[in-house]
């Protein structure tokens, strides 16, 4: 039973070295491990800090990336209805000189055609002035004396002008 029941001098001997180790690493060691102890401590509440700084800041930029985001979409839509504005007003003023072309280039041609229309209408009638003239000159020309020579030479002059 002495291993169950340790004497009294074993205990007392315990105590003492229990007692200088207690003392020696109170002494020695304690200050440095506390000190060790609380460096790593605020080690890691210094990365926790730096942790939670990072994912505030990463919040802050993926917002500030988004708002970005959103400002460049809402500049390219205002670019883009922009851009097709400028569109139909090029191609609505390309429409309306086109029509102001068209109309100006019809009204040139019908005062050509009424132009041309009253040089032909001038031509026919100094031809048919030249014609009576020539008839006229004709039958001048010609002795008068006799009716019947009169008859046949204005019957003849009729057949000659519907003849042409």
């Amino acid at each position: 039973m002495e291993l169950v029941k340790p004497a009294f001098g074993l205990i007392f001997w315990m105590f003492v070295s229990f007692g200088i180790i207690f003392y020696l690493l109170k002494k020695f060691a304690w200050k440095p491990i506390l000190t060790m102890l609380k460096e790593r401590e605020e080690g890691i509440q210094f990365s926790l800090d730096s942790a939670k700084k990072a994912r505030e800041e990463m919040a802050a930029l993926q917002s500030n990336n988004e708002k970005i985001l959103n400002e460049a979409k809402a500049e390219r839509d205002a670019l883009i209805k922009e851009a097709r504005e400028i569109k139909e007003s090029i191609i609505n003023e390309a429409k309306t000189k086109a029509t102001e072309e068209a109309g100006r280039l019809m009204a040139a041609a019908r005062e050509n055609i009424n132009n041309e229309k009253m040089a032909a209408i001038t031509e026919l009638k100094n031809q048919v002035a030249i014609l009576s003239m020539e008839i006229a000159e004709k039958i001048l020309k010609e002795e008068l004396t006799s009716q019947e020579k009169q008859k046949t030479l204005i019957k003849a002059l009729l057949e000659d002008v519907n003849l042409n």
